[in-house]
């Protein structure tokens, strides 16, 4: 791989290069890029926002582990069908603010999430006890920073145009 960037050799991997050459194979995996964002957002949102005090009737214990399991399956599908776009195109990719930018919200969001589940606080909340501040803080900038990745990752077609 001598005079070779690792940026250059992601785009001759052979999947990058079908879906380079195929608007189809594409078409496909960006649709099931945007589902697998559907997925995360829409386990993410709705738990972050119990967690933060809204729909009080629906019990954490039984909302947080499934919705937090299906936003780590969506986050893990985002991730392989993102590389899977990101390998078209990786050196216009990289140097584009807004994918780094989305990259950058995608490393925090993961981090506040696992961050959040290794907590007293979290085990208390999926057991029924009192939703503490750090776990009401930690719903709100995974609000603020999932929201922030899916504005980004729209942005980022608007500037390699």
């Amino acid at each position: 791989m001598e005079g070779v960037s690792v940026l250059e050799w992601i785009g001759t991997l052979p999947f990058a290069v079908a879906i380079r050459r195929s608007a189809i194979l594409y078409l496909f995996v960006n649709a099931a890029h945007v589902l697998s964002i559907g997925l995360l957002v829409g386990a993410i949102l709705p738990l972050d926002l119990r967690l933060l005090g809204f729909f009080r009737k629906v019990p954490v214990e039984v909302v947080g582990p499934f919705l937090s399991r299906a936003a780590a399956t969506g986050v893990g599908l985002a991730i392989i069908t993102g590389f899977c776009l990101f390998s078209v195109r990786p050196l216009e990719y990289a140097g584009n603010a807004a994918f780094l930018t989305k990259i950058t919200l995608l490393a925090l969001g993961i981090t506040n999430a696992l961050l959040l589940h290794l907590t007293p606080q979290w085990r208390a909340a999926v057991k029924g006890g009192p939703l503490s501040p750090r776990v009401r803080l930690s719903a709100l900038l995974s609000v603020a920073i999932w929201t922030g990745a899916v504005l980004s990752g729209r942005w980022i077609g608007f500037l390699s145009e």
